[in-house]
């Protein structure tokens, strides 16, 4: 573990130098997926909470997206290869990936963003509705930044989930010894998956590196869980003021 290991380029199949394009090309990947799964996640959860109280059409919902958190993850690999590679011609690519990332991470997005809006307490809207404020005024200043904090935990929590999958994404990325994408539509490399095919040929020094990006991965999961944490009681602080 050093500068170079982290921010350097791989020479000889990633045997070599360092894994910078992995790590650019994971949080690119997983920055896709969040711009995907947040605001769906997030305003599903506003229209089941606020502004639905059809029973049925609740419970459809719900049960859809249980049974979404509950698919194994290599079945959302094999949905972006048909969908993305085969259907729409996209391929392997930066935009593929982070896609699939979002889906499965929207179920976890969704159940915590609910949580946070039913945990406002119903006083403090019903005192907005007596001073005269409508619905949409309501929750844009009353629900969404009591709820804040508790969104933007859940949000955090699932980025760390998103980076450490490797079935997911195993068809929707290229390991290349040194590419940096530009465009969502470029190819790109991942953490995970360059693990997954350097401890598939296990040498020795194909397994030293690998323990290296394992070591990565955990330090960048750590580091997501404490920010969570930290930016949740900053935010909780405030709407508390």
């Amino acid at each position: 573990m050093s500068i170079e290991f982290i921010f350097g380029w791989p020479r000889e199949d990633w045997e070599q130098g360092g894994i910078f394009p992995a790590i650019f090309g994971t949080f690119y990947m997983v920055f896709i997926s969040l711009i995907f799964a947040m605001p769906i996640g997030a305003g599903a959860s506003v229209f089941l909470v606020e502004f639905t109280r059809n029973e049925k059409l609740i419970n459809m919902i719900s049960t859809l997206v249980d049974s979404l958190n509950a698919i194994p993850s290599i079945v959302f690999g094999l949905l972006g290869l048909a969908l993305f590679v085969s259907y729409l011609k996209i391929g392997p690519s930066v935009l593929a990936a982070g896609l699939i990332l979002g889906f499965m991470i929207l179920p976890t997005v969704m159940r915590t963003s609910e949580v946070a809006i039913r945990s406002v307490p119903i006083s403090e809207k019903e005192g907005s509705y007596a001073l005269g404020a409508t619905k949409l005024q309501t929750i844009s200043r009353i629900v969404l930044p009591r709820a804040l904090p508790g969104i933007v935990t859940g949000v955090i929590l699932a980025l760390g989930r998103a980076i450490g999958e490797t079935a997911p994404i195993i068809f929707l990325v290229i390991m290349t010894p040194a590419l940096i994408p530009i465009s969502p539509l470029d190819q790109n490399n991942a953490l995970t998956y360059v693990l997954y095919m350097l401890a598939a040929e296990q040498t020795p020094r194909r397994i030293e590196v690998a323990f290296g990006i394992s070591l990565v991965l955990i330090s960048i999961v750590l580091f997501l869980n404490y920010t969570a944490r930290f930016i949740n009681n900053y935010l909780s602080r405030d709407v508390n003021r």
